[in-house]
């Protein structure tokens, strides 16, 4: 089975909070077919439902962020076969502009450290991932403490159709391969990205 984990926080503090990205995906996954029963598993709050004409397993660990690998390795090796290749992970990430999604099939965790707890517990950096924009658009002298505030009003309306677009991007991971979802939405992630070095959280 195909395993669409999303990263964040538990708790009700978290809820709005920008490293809550890839749970609010997940909500809007499981939203579109009409809503589903979460259940408790291996530190995890999951879901099993058909999407873009797949059963997949909605995921949204339980651990806290930088401990989502232990949660999400053992998930993978009860509904994955332990295959990476049926992994995909949706995380916040601090070097793309609000707003702007890219997704991957593999690399470096690039200092996300739910990213990385999952890379690391796998051994591997072939994961696929869907990256949500949370870039400030101000000097900020504490990244994590950024992070872990509530999404101001004003970009609201744009973070909720970057999860829309997200949504779709998993769609169309699912029905048509991951090259193809990567040609329809990366088109407007400048070039230079991936070689931002040091990223945190």
């Amino acid at each position: 089975m195909r395993l669409i984990v999303g990263l964040g926080n538990p708790g009700p503090e978290y809820e709005t909070t920008w490293h809550n990205l890839g749970f609010l995906l997940i909500d809007r996954l499981a939203a579109r077919v009409g809503g589903c029963k979460f259940r408790a598993q291996a530190e995890a709050r999951l879901a099993e439902v058909t999407l873009a004409g797949h059963r997949v397993l909605l995921v949204k660990p339980q651990t806290y962020m930088n401990l989502s690998g232990n949660s999400v390795g053992r998930l993978l090796d009860l509904f994955g076969e332990g295959n990476a290749a049926n992994l995909l992970v949706a995380c916040d990430d601090v070097a793309l502009p609000i707003g702007m999604i890219r997704i991957r099939p593999a690399g470096s965790a690039g200092g996300q450290k739910g990213l990385k707890s999952i890379l690391d517990r796998l051994g591997s950096q072939e994961v696929a991932r869907v990256r949500l924009g949370i870039k400030p658009d101000h000097p900020v002298s504490d990244l994590v403490k950024y992070v872990l505030s509530p999404i101001p009003k004003r970009w609201r309306d744009q973070v909720d159709e970057m999860i829309g677009q997200a949504a779709d991007a998993v769609e169309l991971i699912l029905a048509r391969g991951l090259q193809e979802a990567m040609g329809a939405f990366n088109h407007r992630v400048s070039p230079d990205v991936d070689a931002v070095e040091n990223r945190p959280v």
